[in-house]
């Protein structure tokens, strides 16, 4: 099949790109490789991309008028999974303006291209922050999402609500999914286990928001791709459709369903850092501080939908996740000598082929537009 993957220089987009490229699919890759991370773990991931026959580089900023629907001529793909986003809550809180070119603009792009060039399957990334008020957990799909406590979840949710007008209008069948805390190999630096990660093994002090008592459904990298490759195949019906399930989201006008993708087994951060420690072999010096504007106590997935349609859901444990990333980050960035090589590029995170981050900046999906 013909795949066209919006933020393959990203984390999520990166992952899923070179899964779907190993099972012999074609991607037409886009990312604008912003400057909001170090552009050098951008370049590095889409070099590995490029590595790949199939894959086709395509660098441009999403909210550009007409650039992405002249790719989707171009390309013509059998789906589309848009994954670039402007990532980051606590950036929000600085640069608003980023999250409404790049979360809202950028999509109402993608949606045009959409509608110009039909798609058997529009796949579109959301976030666990969109819930934002909700103290009512497991999070469910079903559950009112209208008290974003972020310009970034709003701009999520408004991408929601565009791609939901749009499969009504233009009977486009899109999936829109919210991610919970993704982590693992490749990560974003500006997360925590990263973050966390670096500062631990140069001696430094850490901040630890909300006393570590925060709580996170930390969702391990491999098995939300595995999660988003099964969702590929399971396009929502046309409206009339009987759903899957109770807890299913079909839309009653419009091919559209909403779906978490989230392990649904939270922890806190204070036991993410003991289980880091145990990885890394050394003890994190912990600055205690009160949980900033914007972040949530707790998030947590119901995986009742996921588990329906697909048969699956995340079960990577932090145990078996946080020491593969440890052991590619100490290959990648040379953090111990013994272990460069083939751990720089391999999970090893458990027998799973295809087996989530911390939440400093929230739970999102970790690309450039």
């Amino acid at each position: 099949m013909r795949f066209l993957v919006t933020g393959t220089a990203g984390f999520i987009g990166f992952h899923l790109a070179r899964r779907l490229l190993e099972a012999g699919h074609t991607v037409a890759g886009v990312d604008g490789v912003t400057d909001y991370y170090d552009v050098g773990l951008k370049q590095a991931r889409l070099a590995r991309l490029a590595a790949a026959p199939g894959f086709s580089e395509h660098r441009f900023m999403l909210e550009e008028p007409g650039a992405f629907a002249a790719l989707m001529a171009e390309a013509r793909p059998d789906v589309v999974v848009h994954l670039a986003a402007q990532a980051g809550v606590r950036y929000s809180l600085e640069h608003p303006e980023a999250y409404v070119a790049g979360n809202i603009v950028g999509t109402f792009q993608v949606l045009e291209g959409c509608r110009a060039y039909p798609v058997r399957h529009l796949l579109f990334a959301s976030t666990s922050s969109a819930y934002g008020g909700n103290r009512t957990v497991p999070f469910r799909e079903t559950d009112r999402a209208v008290s974003p406590l972020t310009i970034y979840a709003a701009s999520k949710l408004a991408g929601e609500a565009m791609a939901h007008s749009y499969a009504h209008l233009w009977r486009i069948p899109t999936t829109a999914f919210r991610f919970f805390t993704v982590y693992g190999p490749w990560g974003r630096p500006d997360m925590a286990l990263f973050l966390f990660t670096r500062r631990i093994l140069a001696g430094e002090p850490i901040e630890v928001f909300d006393h570590g008592r925060a709580v996170r459904d930390f969702t391990y990298v491999d098995d939300l791709v595995e999660s988003i490759a099964r969702l590929i195949d399971v396009p929502p019906p046309p409206p009339g459709a009987a759903p899957v399930s109770a807890a299913d989201t079909l839309s009653s006008v419009a091919p559209y369903r909403l779906v978490n993708i989230g392990g649904g087994r939270p922890v806190t951060v204070a036991a993410m850092l003991d289980t880091l420690e145990a990885a890394l072999g050394r003890r994190a010096v912990r600055l205690l501080r009160d949980l900033p504007p914007g972040d949530v106590e707790r998030t947590e997935a119901s995986t009742d939908l996921l588990r329906d349609l697909v048969g699956y859901v995340p079960a990577t444990p932090i145990e078996t996740g946080i020491p593969a990333f440890v052991r590619w980050y100490r290959g990648h960035h040379g953090g111990d000598p013994d272990h460069h090589g083939a751990d720089a590029d391999h999970h090893g995170a458990g027998p799973d082929r295809h087996g989530a981050d911390p939440a400093r900046e929230g739970a999102d999906p970790g690309s450039s537009p």
